[in-house]
């Protein structure tokens, strides 16, 4: 206990900080309904325990058999990773594209509010279903291949990048806009001088990494039929060439690690 220059004994105090539900009752409360309900969902999933049982051999058999990975058909890793490749990279220009005009009407401060319902319905519907989901349906309208790749990963694209680049828009500096408004500026001139200037390196750091994402669920949709790499792994497993395709797997961390690196290196430059 600390003494002031009166002599008078001072108390220290300590600060903490406050929790986030301040009633204890309450957060403890919460605790424990967060506790029984982790132990019912546990209890109550059904659980083969002798189908998993029987399950590790074959999974030991799988990955046994998978190792040392094989790339004795390296031509067909070629062509299934060159047709990925060219999937994202379409799907990312597409997506990235028409992302800009969804995200302006999707913005609340530069749209009004007929438009601006408009964009983020179709940015929420971009959003709402997985790119399986989406590959399934295109695959469904317009057959197996490479086009229904790209349109399952742009319509995924927009989702993704117009939401967040219609969010970066509402936080602009609103003293440009209103700068260019007083010298007599139409929209689209405000658009073009005052909004998309401040979302620029935002823009190009979104659009890299929708390029790493769509190069990874090219790999994905392709298992069902929607082009790239995803078919010709499908296939491996199929024949149970499982050393191709861990050898497949190997390579498709390989390039998004590369693809990292890139991006990494692009945005730096930029910024």
């Amino acid at each position: 206990m600390a003494r002031t220059d009166n002599g008078e004994a001072a108390v220290t105090r300590t600060w903490r900080k406050p929790p986030f539900i301040a009633n204890p009752l309450l957060r403890y409360g919460l605790l424990v309904v967060l506790a029984a309900y982790l132990v019912w969902a546990f209890g109550s999933l059904p659980f083969n325990w002798e189908r998993i049982s029987e399950g590790l051999p074959r999974a030991a058999r799988i990955f046994g058999g998978g190792f040392p990975p094989t790339l004795s058909r390296f031509d067909l890793l070629i062509t299934g990773f060159t047709e990925s490749l060219q999937i994202a990279i379409l799907a990312t220009m597409l997506g990235v594209l028409l992302s800009v005009p969804f995200a302006v009407m999707a913005a609340r401060n530069v749209a009004p509010l007929p438009i601006y319902l408009l964009g983020r319905a179709v940015i929420i519907i971009s959003r709402s279903f997985h790119p399986v989901i989406v590959a399934i349906l295109f695959v469904a309208a317009v057959g197996f291949g490479p086009l229904a790749g790209i349109l399952t990963l742009t319509l995924y694209s927009i989702g993704f990048v117009g939401k967040l680049l219609a969010e970066e828009i509402e936080e602009i500096d609103w003293g440009q806009v209103e700068a260019m408004r007083s010298t007599g500026a139409g929209y689209l001139a405000t658009l073009y001088y005052a909004v998309f200037p401040q979302i620029l390196p935002r823009q190009v750091g979104l659009s890299m990494y929708q390029l790493d994402s769509n190069l990874r669920a090219s790999a994905v949709v392709g298992i069902v039929g929607a082009g790239g790499i995803g078919s010709t792994l499908m296939n491996a497993f199929g024949r149970y060439d499982y050393d191709f395709a861990f050898a497949i797997l190997l390579v498709i961390i390989a390039v998004i690690l590369v693809s990292e690196g890139v991006s990494g290196w692009v945005r730096k430059k930029i910024w």
